[in-house]
């Protein structure tokens, strides 16, 4: 285990997903309010930016569910941006909606006309600018064709999976990927289109980003959706039987979030299979995270060590067993492949020595939340004298209450917590974020709610709860100077400038 890990110098970030950001049609978008948004980072002194799975989300609009491992969320696209590159006309754009959550109706509907409207006029438009830029896009991104024709036979067949599709394109014979990628040429065409875009705005966010000394951290759920892409092109890589449905899935056992565990429902790897490969798929995978961020958190690393393999016709997650992972393995052919590894472990919940020996075998940080130090014993690894120079000290994650919720909601640990804090700051939230500054860990991250003193109403995931998440928006004025000058303070005190700086 080393100490210094020189992809993570001493830096201060903070979480939060581009749905939040300001944006004028339904849901946050990679425009003004992004660039906003970073402008006010680089004044508080923050060297890092933390964003939640960036793929078209899912069942429950969740981001951790996705339809494709290596797409984009379309829906983040900047309209405006498209006016000024001509694929839009100002009359085209739905009338403006702003508000505290996130309207997916309206997003699903007016902002997609929008979207498809442009997509369209870059497809078909061979003298626009854009278009043979779009066509050399495409050919550096191998996963993108079977990505957009899975969607489009997913739409032409009303959203049924895939593995209730006609035989042939189920099975994907030669014949029917043909046959099916000429009846459905515009649609596919439409997908490229828009992830085109989509990456043409973002890498052009991340410039901006670079240029105010403030890096991308992404993040990368470690299963897919069992009705994806991922799986469909990939079935031999995948604990399935014959017709393409799992006989095992992925979940946890019992823990902090749920006294049943929880049934995830995703397929499981057949990591034997994957081993056969070289690992393949899961290279693809981490350099494609790695061309949309500059760091990648993998979720749920322990799955890499030992999973836990659900019946997949179990009432809950109890009934599930420990079964070994790829291990040192994988690890060892990703660095073959990529070098040195910009990834952080998310190493949280029931963890064993195993875990720990293959992250710091990685040399990957490791995660402490402070939320989870207190009501235990004195022993608790995420009590900040316990912490680790290499790793990621948060006051919560995404699927954590926001502090000031947690602290309102556990009125058992507030005598534990002054003990040790001895506040200073009449906000805990304030409190817990210069306790993470103050960490021997190298790298210190809040989520957004949490400088912002919000309680649960912000919260952005309840972890086994599928309605009322992902909604939550950035509340008008939340960057503001005086906010930045506090946090500038604290990240100075403690040595989390960048060098820059």
């Amino acid at each position: 285990m080393s100490s210094a890990n020189p992809l993570f110098p001493r830096s201060f970030g903070v979480l939060l997903h581009p749905t939040s950001l300001p944006g004028a049609h339904g849901i946050g978008d990679l425009g003004a309010g992004a660039r906003q948004w970073l402008d006010w980072l680089q004044a508080a002194g923050c060297s890092l930016w933390q964003v939640l799975p960036l793929v078209p989300p899912g069942a429950a609009n969740s981001p951790y569910a996705s339809a494709s491992a290596m797409s984009c969320n379309t829906s983040l696209i900047d309209l405006y941006q498209l006016v000024h590159d001509g694929l839009l006309h100002d009359r085209e754009l739905p009338h403006p909606q702003f508000g505290q959550q996130l309207d997916h109706t309206f997003v699903q509907t007016e902002k997609a006309k929008a979207l498809d409207k442009a997509a369209e006029r870059l497809r078909t438009q061979r003298n626009h600018p854009l278009y043979e830029a779009c066509v050399a896009w495409s050919k550096q991104a191998p996963w993108v064709l079977d990505a957009a024709l899975f969607s489009s036979v997913h739409a032409h067949f009303g959203d049924i999976p895939w593995w209730q599709w006609p035989a042939d394109i189920r099975d994907r014979t030669p014949a029917a990927l043909t046959q099916w990628g000429q009846a459905l040429g515009p649609a596919v065409e439409r997908y490229v289109a828009l992830q085109f875009l989509f990456d043409r705005q973002w890498q052009q966010l991340r410039d901006y980003a670079r240029q105010r000394g403030i890096r991308t951290l992404g993040d990368a759920p470690i299963y897919v959706d069992a009705d994806s892409v991922d799986v469909w092109a990939n079935r031999s890589l995948f604990q399935l039987d014959a017709h393409g449905r799992s006989r095992h899935v992925a979940g946890v056992p019992p823990d902090y979030f749920s006294e049943l565990g929880q049934f995830w429902g995703n397929p499981l790897y057949d990591w034997a299979a994957m081993a056969q490969t070289g690992y393949r798929w899961w290279i693809a995978r981490v350099r494609r995270c790695l061309q949309q961020t500059d760091l990648v958190r993998i979720d749920h690393f322990r799955g890499f060590s030992k999973y836990w393999a659900i019946p997949a016709d179990a009432a809950d997650a109890r009934s599930g067993r420990w079964q070994p992972g790829p291990g040192k393995a994988l690890f060892v052919a990703l660095r073959s492949a990529l070098g040195a590894l910009p990834l952080v472990a998310e190493d949280l919940g029931d963890i064993d020595d195993d875990v720990h020996q293959l992250r710091d075998f990685a040399d990957l940080p490791g995660m402490h939340v402070l939320q989870f130090a207190w009501g235990g014993n004195t022993d608790s690894p995420f009590l900040p004298h316990h912490h680790r120079p290499n790793a990621v000290v948060y006051t919560g994650t995404h699927d954590n209450d926001t502090t000031t919720g947690w602290w309102r909601a556990n009125p058992q640990v507030h005598g534990q917590v002054r003990a040790y804090v001895r506040p200073q700051d009449p906000d805990i939230a304030w409190e817990f974020v210069r306790l993470a500054c103050s960490s021997v860990a190298n790298t210190a991250i809040a989520p957004l709610q949490d400088l912002l003193g919000l309680g649960s109403e912000a919260r952005m995931n309840v972890p086994g709860v599928t309605d009322g998440n992902w909604g939550w928006r950035v509340p008008p004025g939340a960057f503001d100077r005086e906010r930045a000058e506090k946090l500038l303070e604290l990240i100075g005190m403690f040595d989390r400038l960048p060098r820059s700086r």
